[in-house]
């Protein structure tokens, strides 16, 4: 009891930072009732019955967060305890998800005459799981979240041995989002988030809005949303949900900062800021796998050891490069858009998706809201976001920066373009100079 106790005051601060961040985010959305005529409110009418229930859900995982933090046993666990019970978890929603492939499979085949009798035992142990992770779902978050906080407050984020906003995450699905582009340009012009959705009704909406606006429109899947407590896509790998977790932290962090809040008001600011998550979340999550999940972290390399007198191998065929061969895609419709050629450009990405599906990517659908979208994740291999040096440019800050920290504190205030390259010029010549 006396340890209870001891975390009221601490458990009364993380409650009230809780409702704050979730009040401003919920609440901070894009209204839903713009002025008639307004793009975004003519996407809405048409998407209207799809559309996510953000309140509903907003409501429920704040109950479940409330419950674990006034009456989770995660701090009274052991560092190795709480690891081994993450472990035993997501081995658990694995084999979930996996019957749950198998028995959708079954319903799917036409060959099949009873697919009630023949997946009956299969839908019984998946049932049988689902109820029993339901009830460990809140402590398997409850842990991660501690074991990113752990890993900020060491990597200088941390006020008084806290994190501000505490790490908050619900595992969910995810609502699918709705993009709409001009088809003249690439352009994030309208994002609706909407309940996941079949692909017969997601192309459906889309062919809609694109008869009726004249638009280019994608219905895209999520990994997370930065609600509060975050939508992490349901998932039973341990890497990808430490770094989404840590992507979508960093969004809250960003809320009091320009770099957080002018993400609605500008294009730049929103690539920037989620290239920024993208790369923080890819780092801080490799950092939380190293000490906690050691044998999940990425190993380096072995090096290679060759000798003189090995015959030399026959070249293998030169492989497709995804990353190349997209970027080359937007770099010629970029060219053709500025060129007046939006028919052109159109057809050319027909051609260009089936190539990619040609070489096993299945991109459904290859469009101006396609880039719109993808082109604001500008970490990693050159790819949608052609020549945009925004990706670049904050690698290269981060390259020329002594912390992670470091990084983001610098960061934080940039909300253009022009501000980024300018920021990447002075921290790469202070580096070079040695300062």
């Amino acid at each position: 009891m006396a340890r209870f106790l001891s975390r009221v005051p601490g458990l009364i601060l993380r409650a009230g930072l809780a409702l704050f961040v979730a009040g401003v985010l919920l609440f901070g959305f894009r209204s839903s009732t713009p002025q008639l005529g307004d793009a975004w409110t003519m996407a809405g009418i048409l998407a209207r019955d799809h559309q996510f229930d953000y309140v509903s859900w907003e409501l429920n995982a704040i109950g479940v967060k409330a419950g674990q933090t006034l009456f989770g046993v995660h701090p009274y666990m052991t560092e190795s305890d709480r690891s081994q019970f993450v472990r035993r978890y997501m081995a658990d929603l694995g084999r979930a998800q996996q019957l749950e492939g198998q028995i959708s499979a079954i319903y799917a085949d036409p060959a099949v005459a009873d697919a009630d009798a023949v997946t009956l035992d299969s839908r019984s142990e998946r049932d049988r799981l689902r109820t029993d992770l339901d009830t460990r779902q809140p402590l398997a978050e409850a842990i991660l979240e501690g074991q990113v906080a752990a890993t900020l407050v060491e990597l200088g984020f941390g006020f008084y041995e806290q994190i501000l906003p505490p790490v908050s995450a619900h595992f969910t699905p995810v609502p699918n989002l709705l993009v709409v582009s001009p088809r003249d340009q690439i352009r994030f012009d309208v994002s609706i988030n909407l309940n996941p959705m079949p692909v017969d009704a997601q192309v459906a909406l889309e062919g809609s809005i694109e008869q009726t606006l004249d638009v280019a429109a994608l219905t895209v899947p999520l990994g997370g949303i930065a609600l509060y407590p975050s939508m992490i896509l349901e998932t039973s790998s341990i890497p990808y949900a430490l770094e989404v977790i840590s992507h979508e932290w960093l969004h809250h962090h960003l809320l009091v900062f320009p770099l957080g809040y002018r993400y609605d008001f500008g294009g730049e600011t929103r690539i920037i800021n989620e290239t920024t998550a993208s790369l923080f979340g890819a780092e801080v999550g490799r950092l939380v796998l190293e000490r906690y999940y050691p044998d999940l972290a990425p190993q380096p390399a072995p090096p290679t050891v060759s000798t003189a007198s090995e015959t030399p191998a026959a070249p293998e065929p030169p492989r497709f490069d995804f990353g190349q061969a997209m970027n080359e895609t937007r770099l010629r419709v970029d060219a053709l858009l500025a060129d007046g050629k939006v028919e052109e450009a159109e057809r050319y990405m027909e051609a260009q998706r089936e190539l990619f599906v040609a070489n096993g990517y299945l991109i459904r659908k290859l469009n101006q809201a396609f880039f719109a979208f993808y082109g604001g994740y500008q970490s990693g291999t050159p790819g949608e976001g052609g020549s945009d040096p925004i990706g670049p440019a904050v690698q290269d800050i981060r390259d020329a920066s002594a912390s992670v920290h470091a990084w983001i504190v610098l960061m934080r205030g940039v909300t253009t373009r022009d501000e980024l390259l300018a920021l990447r010029d002075e921290v790469v010549l202070a580096t070079q100079h040695g300062r």
